[in-house]
């Protein structure tokens, strides 16, 4: 298994694995600077979309994947948030994805929020797999955080190797096709 250069992500997301797809790494945008997104060499920096849940304490919600209690957020829609000091956002991607058969895909934070204190979860894309990502960013600092929509937010790593016996799609994952801002599954 290796990792895929620019390239041979162009190929696949070609065939229909990134939708929309940006063939080159975009900086500006209508004449303002952004946080980099699209095409890389090795991998491909993926954008936010405008639809975010900000977690909250006013409800004194408690947090369970088992239970989620949809009072531990605010749903917003808007170009640009502000994550509260310690606290947690869940967004969307602006691309569509479907991962091919003998492909993974980790998602990994971009330096330029992490260098603000904005952490993004680790997060598998499995062969198969096909969907909206749901994206997890944490703010670690004691200040408010801003984050932009349809701006860089991750960066995508792919793999290619051999097809495994089973893929995602293949048992049908319950976070297959998913779109929009997803919340925990059983």
């Amino acid at each position: 298994m290796s990792i895929l250069p620019d390239w041979r992500i162009r190929e696949l997301a070609h065939a229909g694995m990134i939708d929309p797809f940006e063939d080159r790494l975009v900086r500006t945008a209508e004449n303002a600077q952004v946080i980099s997104y699209g095409l890389s060499s090795f991998g491909y920096d993926l954008r936010c979309a405008d639809e975010w849940k900000i977690f909250t304490n006013v409800n004194s919600a408690v947090v369970d994947p088992k239970h989620f209690d949809e009072r531990s957020f605010v749903d917003l829609q808007a170009a640009e948030i502000i994550i509260p000091p310690n606290s947690f956002a869940l967004a969307r991607s602006h691309e569509y994805m479907r991962i091919p058969d003998n492909v993974m895909v980790v998602a990994l934070g971009k330096s330029t929020y992490a260098r603000c204190g904005i952490v993004a979860n680790v997060t598998p894309l499995e062969p198969g797999w096909e969907g909206h990502v749901t994206l997890e960013f944490s703010n670690t600092t004691p200040l408010p955080a801003k984050m932009y929509a349809f701006e860089g937010c991750v960066q995508l790593l792919f793999f290619e190797g051999e097809r495994p016996e089973v893929t995602y799609g293949d048992r049908k994952g319950k976070y297959q096709g998913q779109r929009g801002v997803t919340l925990p599954r059983l």
